[in-house]
């Protein structure tokens, strides 16, 4: 998706444009496939549900504009190395402290050196070594 995204984003030249693309084709799919697995929902927004949980699109967004912004400049391997290792880090953090309702797991010697090795991995990839 990195390589795809970030190459039609050079090709535009504008990540943004990428980016609405991709979310349009995404939509139209996400669509159509819940409109033929489910039928039309009947209350698809809920008010027991807290706001914050509808809001996981604006970090897809983000993280969609970065990578294709930064893809065909620091490298699609690079960018997807970093992603990981960001990806690591929030999902050691957000089981810590049980964050958006996540079961919580603590922090282990074993997660922290897996984390360590990652590091010590993108390093080494990122260089080149």
């Amino acid at each position: 998706m990195a390589a795809l995204n970030g190459s039609l984003g050079t090709k535009l030249n504008s990540p943004a444009s990428a980016t609405t693309i991709l979310f349009v084709v995404g939509g139209l799919v996400s669509t159509i496939y819940l409109l033929l697995s489910k039928g039309i929902p009947s209350m698809p927004i809920q008010k027991t549900i807290p706001i914050v949980f509808y809001c996981g699109g604006v970090f897809v967004i983000f993280y969609i504009l970065s990578i294709t912004w930064v893809a065909p400049k620091f490298g699609v391997g690079n960018a997807i190395s970093f992603v990981l290792l960001g990806q690591l880090i929030s999902m050691a953090v957000i089981d810590q402290f049980g964050l958006l309702g996540a079961l919580r797991y603590s922090l282990s010697i074993q997660r922290l050196c897996g984390i360590g090795l990652m590091i010590v991995g993108v390093f080494l990839s990122v260089r080149g070594f």
